[in-house]
């Protein structure tokens, strides 16, 4: 009896096909924006974790002033000696790294380029996950004399040397020359939009003698190992530092230390509400979608009055004429939410290759948004298909 109540519904959609089409068009738009929304939100968040993850893993970003970003006056410098301290005093840390910068025009082979040159140890390459894709890091006899050589980010090497692995080639930065000891492995954009290839990487007191011409560290780039407490190592980090910075018990901290990991966890906090709230404002046109659904139900019971006292006529049972009308309005629902569905894979796929962000499957989405426009059916077919239902069978077949 389901099959053959099936099959009426079935027969009743495609007998008219383009009033079927546009009665689920809401049910299809519904599901493919929910879908789509959701799908672009969750590769957003992972984008951005992606992203804070690639400045390093564990990180603490260590700066002078009370406010990230802002550095006060009265608030003094880093030394190097200062990451010297941190790495002997403070357990759980597995690399720390002084870190000064400078914006500066660099010339080789004729061309120039303008980027930011950065001056560091090799613990920098450790605490930013960064690797030598060729080439090699600096010596400690580099380190220890400020020699002239550097490694490039993969932007300097395309934008200067072209085709060309750069490695033994001179660069000039401001007024003097260094040697291209080594190249890094590419890591594209960075969390803040900025191109993190696009760097070169000098010892620190290469940058100190000859660029900025004194030796103040702007940052402390402190990372932890696997399985430490952070909160510890904060805590320890900052007793740590008001003692170097000769700080009395009545004095505020005159620096400030930045967890990127709680930085992902707020970012991605972020995007999941904004991801929530687009979802659930796409939702509503699923509702828009069934009441069209029940509005044309309506319509096909009163045009198909005689047949349904007919049927009541010859000994079909009240439930019956329910259960047919109910399955063509859950068919009708069910169809759009399919249709919905593969609109929204295509549009989710296309749309984060668009936007740069990676495409995850959710099935759980997909399968709800499909259920609950089946439900929709249910809930906005039920009025018509009562109404077929409770007809006197003489009065429908006296309908005109």
């Amino acid at each position: 009896m389901l099959l053959n109540t099936l099959l009426l519904a079935l027969r009743s959609i495609r007998r008219n096909l383009m009033r079927s089409f546009l009665t689920i068009l809401g049910i299809v738009i519904g599901v493919s924006a929910v879908i789509t929304m959701v799908t672009l939100g969750n590769g957003a968040t992972m984008a951005v974790q992606n992203q804070i993850s690639s400045l390093g893993t564990n990180l603490l970003q260590v700066r002078p002033g009370q406010r990230m970003g802002v550095r006060g006056s009265g608030a003094p410098a880093f030394k190097d000696t200062d990451a010297d301290a941190i790495a002997q005093q403070i357990g759980g840390i597995l690399a720390v790294a002084p870190e000064a910068r400078a914006g500066a025009t660099v010339v080789a082979g004729g061309r120039n380029w303008t980027t930011s040159i950065i001056g560091s140890t090799n613990a920098w390459l450790q605490t930013g996950n960064w690797t030598v894709r060729t080439g090699r890091i600096f010596s400690e006899a580099e380190l220890r004399a400020g020699s002239a050589v550097c490694l490039i980010g993969e932007t300097v090497r395309r934008e200067l040397y072209g085709t060309s692995d750069a490695l033994g080639e001179q660069l000039r930065v401001k007024a003097f020359s260094c040697e291209v000891v080594g190249v890094l492995a590419p890591k594209g954009q960075g969390a803040f939009g900025n191109d993190q290839d696009d760097t070169v990487l000098v010892p620190l007191k290469t940058l100190q003698r000859r660029v900025t011409g004194n030796t103040r560290v702007n940052t402390l780039l402190v990372s932890m190992k696997d399985g430490s407490d952070p909160e510890r190592v904060k805590t320890s980090l900052t007793q740590l530092l008001r003692e170097l910075r000769k700080l009395s018990d009545t004095d505020e901290d005159n620096f400030n230390v930045l967890d990127t990991k709680q930085l992902a966890d707020t970012l991605s906090g972020t995007t999941k509400v904004l991801t929530m709230l687009l979802g659930a404002v796409a939702a509503v046109s699923l509702l828009v979608g069934g009441i069209g659904i029940m509005n044309i139900m309506l319509v096909s019971v009163t045009e198909r009055t005689r047949e349904i006292g007919l049927r009541l006529a010859i000994g079909a049972l009240e439930r019956e004429v329910l259960l047919q009308f109910l399955i063509e309005a859950v068919a009708l629902a069910s169809l759009g939410g399919l249709i919905g569905i593969m609109l929204a894979t295509g549009a989710s796929i296309g749309l984060s290759a668009l936007m740069d962000v990676p495409y995850i499957f959710n099935p759980g989405v997909n399968l709800l948004s499909f259920v609950f426009s089946a439900g929709i059916g249910v809930v906005f077919g039920y009025f018509p298909a009562r109404r077929a239902a409770r007809m006197d069978p003489i009065d429908a077949l006296r309908h005109e």
